[in-house]
């Protein structure tokens, strides 16, 4: 580790820390914006990790989890850097909207362009000034609008050093995503970064669960990197299971929904998960599984149009240790647990 750390100008030294605002594109208001990055540089060398959050301006949780970390005393002990970015799309955040004020994804937009659109230029800046210094990554995450997320992983598991820090996290599901053009994940791949995606919870909602296990699983990532001290678990380590594969469900036709099944149940092909009636409550349809696996992802709202995605599930060989792995998870995150 470089003895010198520099983000935006700013100097930070071992064993110090550094609330920084990393300015971005003004808006036309002549108001200025700037990211919020905290850097926390341990005495000793290692690693320099990256945390960030809300990329979509409407997925909270993340905001809440980098929160929690950056005032845990365990970072007392830190190795290396950390570098925590508790908000990345600030203009979403202010709209409670996914998007940029221009309609881009920002997670579509990296690497980006120092004279693109605001979405490129936000993208390089966040790019250049965080992601490049770094040599692993987690980026936080929730569903969408009125769409829940079970706690999962999404990463290049081909990757060994990745599915390792996967497997460290502690979530019972890791999903093997391929990289997606404009994503972060894709331009700090590019860059050689190791990166993990967090998904958990819904958007615009604090979920106590999804913030608890997101807060465990950075640290217990922290510690398998060496950048914290390792620690025995108290309830035993949480083998997670790989899906390969994982498709949506989608309504057959439009109308009042009556779900069945819930986020985290396990489900058997052609086991009906949610009916569609008209107003007056004529069954019109039936979403039924289409292969056993465990629901990861939920639509939460009873309205439904023909052909929108419902369920998302997880394919797996023995869904039914994926449960279990789910309540030791639960067991983990007691509220007298201390991060």
């Amino acid at each position: 580790m470089q003895d010198s750390f520099e983000i935006a100008g700013i100097s930070v030294p071992r064993g110090e820390t550094r609330k920084i605002e990393l300015p971005i594109v003004r808006l036309y208001t002549d108001t200025e914006m700037a990211i919020p990055v905290y850097v926390h540089r341990g005495k000793k060398p290692g690693p320099t990790m990256f945390v960030c959050a809300a990329i979509h301006g409407d997925e909270l949780n993340g905001v809440e989890i980098i929160s929690r970390l950056i005032n845990s005393k365990s970072l007392k002990s830190l190795r290396g850097t950390l570098i925590a970015v508790p908000v990345v799309n600030v203009y979403g955040v202010l709209q409670q909207s996914r998007y940029l004020p221009d309609r881009r994804d920002l997670n579509r937009s990296f690497p980006g362009s120092a004279r693109g659109s605001l979405a490129a230029r936000m993208a390089h800046v966040f790019l250049e000034q965080v992601v490049s210094k770094c040599d692993y990554g987690i980026d936080l995450h929730t569903g969408a609008m009125h769409r829940s997320n079970l706690p999962q992983i999404r990463a290049n598991l081909d990757d060994h050093e990745t599915r390792e820090m996967a497997s460290a996290f502690g979530v019972p599901v890791l999903l093997n995503a391929t990289l997606r053009d404009g994503s972060l994940r894709q331009a700090a791949a590019d860059l050689g970064v190791r990166i993990l995606l967090y998904e958990a919870g819904e958007a615009l909602r604090f979920d106590e669960f999804c913030i608890r296990a997101g807060v465990k699983g950075v640290v217990n990532v922290l510690r398998h990197l060496q950048m914290l001290p390792a620690r025995k678990s108290k309830h035993g380590g949480i083998e997670p299971f790989v899906a390969r594969k994982s498709g949506w469900l989608r309504a057959g036709d439009s109308g009042i929904v009556n779900h069945k099944r819930q986020l985290g149940d396990h489900v058997k092909k052609g086991e009906v998960l949610a009916t569609i009636a008209d107003l007056y409550g004529n069954e019109l349809d039936k979403v039924l599984a289409d292969a056993d696996g465990i629901i990861i992802g939920k639509q939460n709202i009873p309205l439904a149009q023909e052909g929108e995605a419902m369920y998302h599930v997880a394919y797996f060989q023995e869904p039914n240790e994926v449960l279990e792995n789910l309540e030791l998870l639960q067991d983990s995150l007691l509220p007298e647990e201390n991060f």
